[in-house]
C-alpha cells in the first residue's frame, strides 16, 4: 500500500528532516531527528514540531492537524532515507545464512 506523504527536506548528513504539515490548524513545521545514543550504531528517532515562538524542537506538543496518516507516512520515509544512507545504524543486523533481520 502506498500512502500520500509530505515532501521531506533532508539535512546534510540525513540525520535531520523537515516537512510541512497542512491541515485545519494551518501549516506546521515538523521535524524528524535521528539522535545518536550511548551505544555504537544505536539511534533515537525524535519527532515533533518546530516551535514558532522559540525556534526550538518540541516533541511534547500535540497539534492534531487532521493529517496523522500522511505525517506518519512521511516519518517512515525519513526512516527509509536514514537507514538507506546508514544501513548499519539503529542496531539492525542482517543474518544472511538464515535470512533473519534482528534488532540488536
Amino acid at each position: 500500500m502506498k500512502l500520500d506523504r509530505y515532501e521531506l527536506k533532508a539535512g546534510r548528513n540525513l540525520t535531520t528532516f523537515e516537512f510541512l504539515s497542512e491541515g485545519p490548524k494551518g501549516k506546521i513545521i515538523k521535524l524528524v531527528q535521528f539522535q545518536q545514543m550511548n551505544l555504537p550504531n544505536l539511534y533515537n528517532l525524535a519527532f515533533g514540531d518546530l516551535n514558532p515562538l522559540t525556534g526550538q524542537f518540541d516533541d511534547k506538543i500535540i497539534t492534531d492537524n487532521g493529517d496523522s496518516e500522511k505525517v506518519l507516512a512521511t516519518v517512515v520515509a525519513a526512516v527509509y532515507a536514514f537507514t538507506g544512507q546508514y544501513p548499519r545504524r539503529m542496531g539492525l543486523r542482517n543474518r544472511q545464512h538464515r535470512d533473519e533481520n534482528k534488532i540488536v
